[in-house]
């Protein structure tokens, strides 16, 4: 009897074994081959998680001669023109030290323009793509030694690299003004594809060999914001809501497409007309984004973390890159810059659209910020934005010119020459839609 029991408890002993054996097999099975597969897989996708850093607060005695003096400098220089029409934020170690609010949305209307109407901010855009090529390089995903022929083949411009393109480097020609002088259909809303495709099938030259000098160029934009997409297989608009617009709580930012035509803030020109939507109106990545003074202080606060960009990508994307010419100007990656000659240095981007004029400007020794947006077109925004860095340290302003944005073309008196094109009935925008 108890030679029977021993048998059947050490059969059933070895029946165990045998299953933790092919058990452990498994697992080392399973095991290997996760590893095998995550090795084959492309970098993915990092999620931004961000947590905004809480406003340094100012000695109210400092506050107080800030206000001041900020407050008798605005109304001595660009309140005092009754052409303003905008929204001013300047800000001191992320709180606030004056901010104010003048005209209506839409100069057509009774209407009022608060803290919260969206402009367009032009070329100041070029700081969102340029950030976002930065952070699909800090992913893994691309590099700034790629080529633009490995995301689009068939271009005739072989030797430029996506570092070409954020510093202004290419060689491109500019499209805003090859677009102009095509076969395009000026009645219909030009795409980045289109661009694309007039860049292929007309080849316009090259203004000069890649990587040779600096020359301002939108087309390097477009085609960043073009790579974006077919990183990430997301439209550019969808992606930087996900990506930055909505984790830095940037509720009144977008990127304008075709079917916002009838809800956006409008524009006017110097005199106070309504200036209608061209051609041009449908790209994106080197302008298009719509913003306010809050919401790019906050954009300005995320910058000076490494939640969006590690410190070292930031670093370069505040670096000069070109010097041919002896100048305080240089220009980043998707940055301006002034390089003074005692030592200090603004990080900005200006742009003009239409109407609308912004300036973006960060003084990061006092880290302070100065933001001004308008859409009632005045070129006196910029002037007066550089001289108010002068209230935080020795800028050297005084003189200083600041560098032409290409974003429109220039006419005889100074006004962009957008608002001589033909111009597109906003009624037919809605069907003529392309995304």
């Amino acid at each position: 009897m108890h030679a029977v029991q021993g048998f059947y408890f050490c059969n059933e002993t070895n029946d165990d074994l045998l299953k933790t054996f092919y058990c452990l097999l498994l697992f080392a099975f399973l095991g290997y081959c996760c590893n095998t597969s995550s090795r084959d897989k492309k970098p993915e996708e990092d999620s931004l998680q961000y947590y905004p850093a809480t406003p340094e607060k100012i000695d109210q005695q400092e506050f107080r001669e800030y206000y001041r003096k900020l407050s008798a400098f605005f109304d001595t220089t660009l309140l005092r023109n009754s052409n303003f029409n905008g929204g001013i934020l300047i800000a001191k170690n992320g709180s606030v030290i004056y901010e104010k609010y003048t005209g209506k949305a839409d100069l057509r209307k009774k209407d009022t323009l608060t803290e919260n109407t969206s402009l367009h901010i032009a070329s100041t855009t070029k700081t969102f793509t340029g950030v976002a090529i930065l952070r699909l390089i800090q992913e893994g995903r691309l590099s700034l030694n790629d080529t633009i022929t490995k995301f689009f083949s068939p271009l005739p411009y072989p030797g430029i690299t996506v570092k070409m393109l954020l510093n202004h480097r290419s060689g491109l020609p500019n499209y805003v003004h090859f677009m102009d002088k095509t076969s395009w259909d000026k009645k219909q809303y030009a795409t980045n594809s289109d661009v694309l495709s007039i860049l292929i099938k007309d080849k316009p030259n090259i203004n000069f060999q890649p990587g040779k000098r600096f020359s301002y160029c939108n087309t390097n934009y477009i085609l960043l914001a073009m790579i974006i997409e077919k990183i990430t297989g997301k439209p550019y608009p969808e992606y930087m809501q996900q990506k930055f617009f909505g984790p830095l709580q940037m509720k009144n930012t977008y990127v304008f497409t075709l079917k916002d035509t009838l809800t956006a803030t409008p524009s006017f020109n110097y005199n106070g007309n309504y200036w209608n939507f061209d051609f041009l109106d449908g790209t994106y990545g080197d302008k298009n984004i719509y913003s306010t003074p809050q919401d790019l202080l906050k954009w300005d606060q995320a910058l000076y973390t490494d939640q969006v960009l590690s410190k070292p990508l930031l670093d370069s994307a505040f670096a000069p890159y070109s010097f041919e010419k002896p100048s305080i100007h240089n220009y980043g990656l998707g940055w301006r810059l002034q390089l003074l000659p005692n030592g200090k240095k603004v990080v900005y981007h200006f742009g003009k659209w239409h109407g609308f004029n912004a300036a973006f400007a960060r003084l990061m020794d006092e880290k302070a910020t100065i933001i001004i947006l308008g859409n009632r077109f005045t070129r006196s925004i910029y002037g007066t934005a550089h001289l108010c860095y002068d209230i935080f340290g020795d800028y050297l302003q005084r003189g200083v010119k600041d560098e032409e944005e290409s974003d429109s073309l220039s006419t005889k008196k100074g006004e962009p020459a957008t608002a001589e094109r033909k111009k597109i009935p906003s009624q037919k925008i809605i069907k003529k839609t392309r995304n």
